[in-house]
């Protein structure tokens, strides 16, 4: 009798899990139009001070349009417009571009701006302010400036041992907007601890959209052997989502701006390869990775949906304003 050998088993099939929300938030939409808008309006050079949102392609787009990137106000010629990034501002850059005679277009992001008020408004109370949030980050120095007498950064649960303030029951803490949701509430729970009395923001600081792209990369995480995260190495948003996929069970994970960064090496052994991308990220660079993934057998997408996102800004108040006059003066003229 012929001895016959079993077949083979099936190789798994490969798949693609992508993350949805994604890629860019209401803020950084806004900002990214205004650069693009007043470059129209205004016409090249438009200065930005800082990245107008942390995105290498982003920002070499805007670049190539006209729009001239600064780390320092005085950078900026007298008399030229400079905007403010989404990241948000210092009153003492204000003053700077006053000093300077520099029109200016404020593109800070309305979720950054609301823990700036927050900080003033407890400030003039005369709370301690535990702002907790990464050291060094724009939208830290930015938060920070409101009140720098008042604030103390808390940059996680390891720094919560050193936090002195000068009255236990006036304390509050705010935070950044772009962290781990988990890390946050961790650092809060030991700051609660220390300080029983201490007082939370009338409501989250860390924004909707951060919010949004950790859940469902919690989700997606906990089915992926890989997970791909676009994004920018210097966006505290995208560099949250490769921790949360990692925490969420994800053998491995990495940050990469361009498709052409992933090493195939990591699709070894791999089935299921989880895919997002930061609150920065335009859907472009997306998809060139999902071609990327498809040209080597990950053709197959099944989207992981966790929530809707329907909230849209308005472009900058001055903006705004200069946009209806010039369409004040076409009415005009017909």
């Amino acid at each position: 009798m012929e001895h016959m050998t079993a077949p083979a088993p099936a190789p798994a099939p490969r798949r693609v899990l992508l993350a949805a929300p994604r890629g860019y938030c209401a803020g950084v939409d806004r900002a990214v139009i205004a650069v693009e808008k007043a470059l129209e309006q205004y016409g090249a050079p438009v200065y930005v001070r800082h990245e107008i949102v942390h995105n290498k392609y982003v920002v070499q787009t805007l670049e190539k349009k006209g729009a001239i990137f600064v780390e320092r106000t005085e950078e900026v010629p007298e008399g030229n417009i400079v905007m403010f990034s989404a990241h948000g501002v210092a009153p003492v850059v204000h003053e700077e571009a006053a000093r300077g005679r520099l029109a200016t277009i404020d593109a800070t992001c309305p979720l950054v701006t609301k823990v700036h008020k927050e900080a003033v408004r407890y400030a003039k109370e005369d709370f301690d302010i535990l702002l907790i949030g990464h050291e060094g980050h724009e939208e830290v120095i930015g938060t920070s400036g409101e009140a720098p007498d008042h604030i103390t950064i808390v940059d996680g649960p390891h720094d919560v041992d050193k936090v002195t303030v000068r009255d236990e029951s006036k304390v509050v803490w705010l935070s950044q907007t772009t962290l781990s949701v988990d890390e946050t509430m961790e650092t809060v729970d030991a700051l609660k601890t220390k300080f029983p009395l201490l007082l939370s923001p009338p409501s989250d600081d860390i924004c909707y959209a951060t919010s949004n792209r950790q859940a469902a990369v919690k989700v997606m995480g906990a089915d992926s052997d890989l997970v791909i995260v676009v994004g920018s190495k210097n966006s505290s948003n995208s560099i949250r989502l490769v921790e949360v996929a990692k925490d969420a069970g994800a053998k491995a994970a990495y940050l990469v701006d361009f498709a052409s960064e992933i090493d195939e090496a990591w699709l070894e052994g791999v089935t299921t390869v989880g895919l997002t991308s930061g609150a920065s990220v335009p859907e472009v660079l997306v998809e060139e990775v999902l071609e990327w993934l498809a040209a080597r057998g990950y053709g197959d997408v099944e989207i992981v949906k966790t929530a809707e996102e329907s909230i849209t800004f308005s472009l900058p108040k001055e903006l705004r304003r200069d946009l209806r006059a010039e369409a004040a003066e076409l009415v005009a003229d017909k």
